[in-house]
Formats: structure tokens, sequence, C-alpha cells
């Protein structure tokens, strides 16, 4: 690798770790529904959540987001995610259990 890329690949390595950078996330519904997201690598994503229920007219507490298969908490952030520019994260409904009554 030739000193011009070494450098460029290290302003890039630099670059993505950057809390100020922004990157591009989709949220995907289990519809299938996307809403796509610019945010900072710093910003909770507890702020993102909170703006895609508005944008779907949802309870933000009737709604789980996973990301990678794992649910996403209120502190994380794209960076202690490790989140890459366009990554996705899922959103489901949360099932309300209701107690179950005999007669």
């Amino acid at each position: 690798m030739s000193e011009d890329e070494q450098q460029a690949q290290t302003q890039e390595e630099v670059k993505t770790e950057d809390p100020n950078a922004t990157i591009n996330i989709k949220v995907v519904s289990s519809t299938g529904e996307e809403v796509f997201f610019k945010i900072k690598r710093s910003t909770k994503l507890s702020k993102l959540q909170g703006a895609y229920a508005n944008k779907v007219g949802k309870d933000v507490g009737s709604i789980r987001f996973l990301y990678d298969g794992t649910r996403i908490n209120d502190e994380d952030t794209p960076l202690t995610l490790e989140m890459e520019d366009n990554d996705t994260i899922d959103v489901m409904v949360e099932r309300m259990s209701r107690p179950c009554t005999i007669s």
C-alpha cells in the first residue's frame, strides 16, 4: 500500500470515529416500511426512537427497536453500538399481554 493510500485510510478511520460525524440510519418496520434518519454518531438513539414514533403516529412505549437482533437502550448511540453509515434498525410492535381469565 502506498503512503497516500495509508494516509487516506487513516483519515477515513478518524472520520468514522468522530462523534460529530453524521451517519444515515434506516428504520424498518415489520411490514417493510422504511424511514430514513441522518444523525450524529454521538446522538442518543432514544431521540431517534421518539422521532420515529411521532412520524408513524405510535406511542414510543409500544414499539421496540433492535439493532443486530439486540434491543436498543435509551442511552445507546451509534458510536457505542459501532454502527456504520446506512445501517438498519428494526422496529417491532410490542404485544400487549392480557391476563387470562378462566370462568
